[in-house]
């Protein structure tokens, strides 16, 4: 599909997931806000890590950033500017730190990167303890669901057509080049570190955004639940088993998933957490490039000329 194309697709979901506020019950509009959330999420997470290997498990970090500055600035700040200034919070650290652990991969990145939300979450803790006297704060003056909601579909939208217009760039192929050979990338001309920086202050951007529209769900907002673990390692599990490597599997795996997890939260309160960590288990031995990869097995099968040697 074109890139004019997948726009004008992304445009008329957009517009027509905007009427939702006025078709659906309360409980069936925060179900699709969790969907929203988690598609913008796993496709701006798929953007970097999905192209480069690189597996970043940074994103509660990031979420929890644009969430504190929702708290902080969400009284006294117009809206847009507390959503904008939270993503800009997110990429400035991302890139803050990405330049000093960008030399890690495989492992030992992964683990580095799950500590920067320990990390965050407890100097924010300290922050609050220290200086404000307090660990939590109280959201007195919030948006209403509609204004919410439409900034969460905003944000997701955007997501996902700036992940497929950086697929057909050349900043794409830069990225994509690093996750199929770096070194090699690098003997091309392509300037590395400074396109890993700059993919994952980009994928934080989002993030951070998405944390700041919808930290307001929560009337009160303290580090443990807005640095949550359990967002970081649902959005890499949706996007892994949508196909990280795609840009509609994560946006179908969300929707999946964000269903799935209520019912399960609803019918097994103790065990869901169990039947997700099996789920993605298996999907990482059977079937690694995610449900996306069935579809692409389904395509032209194309027979190899015979060898010449048999001729």
């Amino acid at each position: 599909m074109s890139l004019r194309a997948q726009t004008a697709l992304i445009g008329g979901a957009v517009l027509v997931l905007a009427t939702m506020p006025w078709i659906l019950s309360d409980f069936l509009l925060s179900l699709t806000l969790s969907c929203l959330m988690y598609a913008g999420l796993a496709v701006s997470w798929a953007m970097f890590s999905g192209v480069t290997n690189y597996l970043s498990l940074a994103t509660a970090a990031f979420f929890g950033l644009g969430a504190y500055v929702t708290a902080w600035g969400v009284a006294t700040l117009p809206w847009p500017v507390v959503v904008l200034t939270g993503g800009l919070v997110a990429a400035g650290f991302a890139a803050l730190v990405g330049g000093a652990i960008f030399h890690l991969r495989g492992a030992y990145f992964a683990v580095l990167t799950f500590g920067l939300a320990e990390l965050v979450r407890h100097a924010l803790t300290y922050v609050e303890k220290s200086v404000f006297r307090t660990v939590g704060r109280v959201l007195t003056v919030t948006p209403d669901t509609t204004t919410v909601y439409v900034t969460v579909l905003l944000v997701a939208g955007v997501a996902v057509a700036v992940a497929a217009v950086v697929r057909s760039s050349r900043f794409g192929l830069a990225l994509a080049g690093i996750g199929a050979d770096e070194e090699r990338a690098q003997t091309l001309g392509v300037a590395t570190r400074r396109v890993k920086v700059a993919g994952f202050a980009l994928s934080a951007f989002f993030a951070g955004a998405l944390g700041a529209a919808v930290a307001v769900r929560w009337t009160y907002i303290d580090p443990s639940a807005v640095f949550n673990p359990f967002i970081g390692f649902q959005t890499v599990l949706i996007a892994m088993v949508g196909g990280a490597a795609t840009l509609s599997g994560p946006l179908a795996s969300a929707v999946v998933f964000s269903l799935l997890t209520e019912l399960l939260r609803l019918r097994f309160p103790y065990a869901y957490l169990i039947v997700l960590g099996t789920l993605l288990i298996g999907l990482v031995i059977y079937l690694p490039g995610g449900l996306a990869s069935l579809f692409a097995r389904r395509g032209p099968h194309v027979e190899r000329a015979p060898e010449a040697a048999h001729g």
